[in-house]
């Protein structure tokens, strides 16, 4: 249970006990029995007074646990002089909460992790030699002071060098900018602003220098929003029910009536010491534990991190299933889709206009260079050095290759050197890159963001395995969106979200528990906000990864449904080590109620249905035949 005050849930407390066992055992050896039980007697009770502290506030608040019968067993034994069996119970206990404890640990460094990205500080130009931006992108030298990030107020003139994340919101006041903003809006594609355009903090600048005026404080800015986000939706999430409380009223019920009715039948009390003894739940106790410790290295094996018992639970239940579209049901990457080329292309092919594209390109920083050089080496197609190369920021590349001018970019840019060009015949979640040879217009070069090949498959196991609702929730625009989403095989879609968006379009979803897949920034609060976050964490930001439940290492999309699956076989090995710890209790506590049991020897015999089903729950830990 969530917030409980009982024994200190330390492996310590196991040691402590051994250690006051084994000093127990040495006096009665050397002849001291009162003192053994003494000893015995006294650290039980002192145990059992810390259980009940923390048994009395839930029982106050209407939470009723299992453990409310080991409590009784250790009072029971106390009173009767069964000192050893009263040692033993507090053992299963400890051993089983000290299970619990370490199964069920979670990292809190959500808010860290978001932090750590964030810059410490910012390059305010000052007033006395203000910069002003020069017609290629950079800023004129000027006295610029590295300053703490929260010092910025609005209205400062503000530095941001290339590959710099931006401190705070503002206007740009640079000619023009090209900024990731992948990490806030989930958008792949670089985003091209111009003087007078809102940029906001947390983007990361391209290649060229930039200047903006600070319109917020970085404190008022959108990534204080987002971890701020997270910190909120971390603290709103539901508390999890320890399974094994769930037949804790029954299994409690039917433990006192046996022990109140043979004590009534034989006028004996240590029958009911016994037979609550013989019910001290460690089966529930430790059975559920040690199977999710299984399914929780299960898991790793295959490259899922689960942080916690709740989260396996959780996936094993889930009715809905949220996805973000970028990076995560597609590949993330710009590719290249098709090469269209124009009439005026002459005798030009393909792959010829590909490589004099790529050979003035690999001179380039752009994020599309990238995408186009990669394509003519998975071609095979040898790139040629260039004679002369200039790049242009956030319009293109102007090379002259085996003696031909080649020029690159957008469709502007290219226009002012081989004249009009037509319109690219763009499907939605296409770009076009226009291409020059010489002085006529040889083609487009088409990207996108690819749909991971896994993705059609990955939604029709999740709804194969019982998940009512797929969801996609992206920042990008309903055109893009909506195609992804028709291959993928989602029906349902949420365009245009920021990560406030995100969060309330979760927390209102009507079929639970429901589980978030995400990889960026924009992410980290609705992947805290979700019953279980699940984080690709390949190649997605830290920020994502610390703030969700399950952390998949491996950049493969269908392991979302190999977590789902090995939640589902987790628990129900978990559930089947309960029934079997249970059907055995039982069988032992009928022995303890005709007398045929006394209470040490059910100590014993618990300890051994213990082992049966730690063995059994330990199933959860290997990979299914099938």
């Amino acid at each position: 249970m969530q917030g409980r005050t009982s024994l200190p849930r330390l492996p310590w407390l196991v040691v402590l006990t051994c250690v006051v066992i084994v000093v127990t055992i040495l006096l009665d050896v050397a002849g001291a029995g009162a003192a053994a039980q003494i000893t015995a007697t006294s650290y039980s009770l002192a145990v059992a007074t810390v259980q009940a502290y923390g048994m009395l506030r839930d029982i106050r608040k209407g939470h009723w646990g299992v453990d409310l019968l080991a409590l009784m067993a250790i009072i029971a034994t106390a009173v009767t002089g069964e000192y050893y069996a009263s040692i033993v119970v507090v053992l299963m206990i400890a051993s089983g909460q000290a299970l619990d404890a370490f199964a069920s640990a979670r990292a809190q460094t959500q808010l860290r992790a978001l932090l750590e990205r964030a810059p410490r500080s910012a390059h305010r130009i000052t007033e006395d030699g203000q910069e002003h931006a020069t017609g290629d992108g950079g800023p004129e030298a000027g006295s610029i002071e590295d300053v703490p990030i929260d010092d910025l107020q609005v209205g400062d003139l503000v530095l941001v060098r290339p590959s710099e994340v931006v401190p705070a919101d503002g206007t740009l006041e640079t000619d023009s900018a090209t900024l990731d903003e992948s990490m806030l809006t989930g958008e792949s594609m670089p985003v091209d602003y111009q003087r007078g355009a809102q940029v906001l903090s947390g983007s990361l600048n391209g290649a060229d220098a930039l200047t903006l005026r600070a319109t917020a404080t970085p404190a008022q800015s959108q990534y204080s929003q987002i971890v701020a986000l997270v910190a909120e939706a971390s603290a709103s999430r539901s508390p999890t029910v320890r399974l094994a409380d769930r037949f804790a009223v029954p299994f409690t019920a039917f433990a006192l009536a046996l022990a109140a009715l043979s004590w009534f039948l034989s006028s004996d009390p240590t029958r009911a010491a016994a037979v609550l003894v013989a019910a001290t739940p460690c089966p529930l106790l430790i059975a559920a534990p040690v199977a999710f410790l299984g399914g929780i290295s299960r898991a790793a094996r295959a490259g899922i991190i689960i942080r916690s018992t709740q989260a396996l639970e959780q996936l094993a239940r889930a009715r809905s299933v949220a996805f973000d579209k970028t990076g995560t049901l597609t590949s993330g990457t710009p590719l290249v889709g098709e090469i269209v080329l124009a009439p005026t292309a002459g005798s030009l092919t393909e792959d010829e206009v590909l490589a004099l594209t790529a050979s003035a390109e690999q001179y380039s920083t752009h994020v599309l260079a990238a995408a186009i050089t990669a394509e003519a080496a998975r071609r095979g197609l040898a790139l040629r050095p260039a004679s002369a190369a200039q790049e242009f920021a956030t319009d293109g590349v102007r090379a002259e290759v085996a003696g031909t001018m080649i020029a690159v970019g957008k469709r502007r840019f290219v226009e002012g050197l081989v004249g009009r060009v037509p319109d690219p015949p763009l499907s939605p979640g296409e770009t076009a890159v226009y291409v020059g040879v010489g002085e006529r217009f040889a083609g487009f070069i088409l990207l996108r963001d690819a749909l991971r090949s896994s993705a059609p498959s990955t939604v029709s196991s999740l709804v194969a395995l019982g998940v009512q609702d797929v969801l996609m929730l992206t920042g990008d625009v309903e055109a893009t969106a909506r195609h992804i989403a028709r291959e993928a095989g989602v029906t349902t879609i949420h365009t245009d979200c920021l990560p406030g968006d995100k969060v309330e379009i979760v927390r209102n979803l009507p079929e639970r528990p429901v589980i978030m897949v995400g990889d960026g920034v924009n992410d980290a609060p609705v992947l805290a906000a979700a019953d279980v976050g699940i984080a690709m964490g390949a190649r997605g930001s830290t920020a994502a990864s610390e703030s969700a439940e399950v952390i998949i290492t491996v950049d493969d999309l269908a392991k979302v449904t190999e977590a789902v699956l090995i939640g589902k076989r987790t628990l129900r090995i978990a559930l089947q080590s309960i029934g079997i710890g249970i059907a055995l209790s039982l069988v032992l506590m009928m022995g303890a109620a005709l007398g045929f049991v006394p209470p040490l020897a059910g100590a014993f015999g618990q300890e051994g249905i213990d082992l049966l089903t730690i063995l059994y729950a330990l199933r959860a830990a290997r990979a299914p035949r099938k």
